[in-house]
């Protein structure tokens, strides 16, 4: 387990359809929650005028883009992000994206994490997609590519960062979708675990959604999650 007392391991999932919304979890959560993961949803309605208006607010944001495209296009976009104040964003773990993410993001303070494998695929989904080896065959081999690239961390199902832990070493931060609490519905996740178990198995940072953002009482929730991983 590397998780310092110092980090607040838990990252609220903005996953909603408009500012309103949003800004209404924000309102509900307070001081429970300092860091938000901004996805391609909320970006296509609210754009980086969120993302500044929650680090206004003394937020962190993850930014979760995933960038996937030619290299000059994703230069370009990252260095746009890295102006935003947001302290993650997301590229796909493909060695030509990540480099120039890298010579994007310059010397800016914005860490960029490499998405190995979706935590909504399986192993048939692979092969699907014409990948021959195991998910974590493919994992382990985009891990290495990512430090060889410079990437700050990487984004993986919980099921893989001991793993993953194992490969990367202590410095490469390990941020996890796919946590849930025992008897939490997994919604569209098929690799999944418990918050305490990821953070065992080496995860720096949570990502959470439905169960907190869906509870009646979205704060009473994350009390819950902490007093789980405490």
């Amino acid at each position: 387990m590397k998780q310092s007392n110092n980090i607040d391991p838990l990252i609220v999932a903005l996953d909603v359809d408009s500012r309103a919304e949003a800004d209404a979890l924000v309102s509900a959560l307070g001081d429970s929650a300092g860091f938000y993961k901004v996805g391609m949803e909320l970006y296509a309605v609210c754009g980086m005028d969120y993302v500044r208006s929650l680090v206004d607010r003394g937020k962190k944001v993850f930014l979760d883009m995933k960038y996937y495209d030619i290299g000059e296009t994703v230069r370009r976009a990252v260095a746009v992000a890295a102006k935003s104040g947001a302290t993650f964003l997301t590229v796909h773990a493909v060695g030509q994206v990540m480099r120039a993410a890298v010579e994007g993001r310059g010397d800016s303070e914005l860490k960029l994490l490499a998405v190995t494998v979706l935590t909504s695929l399986d192993q048939k989904d692979l092969e699907e997609m014409g990948h021959t080896g195991t998910i974590s065959e493919l994992v382990a081999r985009r891990v290495l590519q990512a430090q060889a690239a410079g990437i700050d961390g990487l984004v993986a199902s919980p099921l893989e960062a001991a793993a993953i832990r194992g490969l990367a070493g202590p410095e490469m931060i390990l941020v996890t979708p796919g946590v849930r609490s025992a008897g939490a519905a997994k919604g569209d996740q098929k690799r999944v675990a418990t918050p305490a178990e990821a953070l065992c198995d080496g995860a720096d940072y949570l990502v959470i959604g439905r169960q907190v953002t869906r509870a009646a009482d979205p704060a009473a929730a994350m009390a819950q999650i902490r007093a789980e991983i405490a």
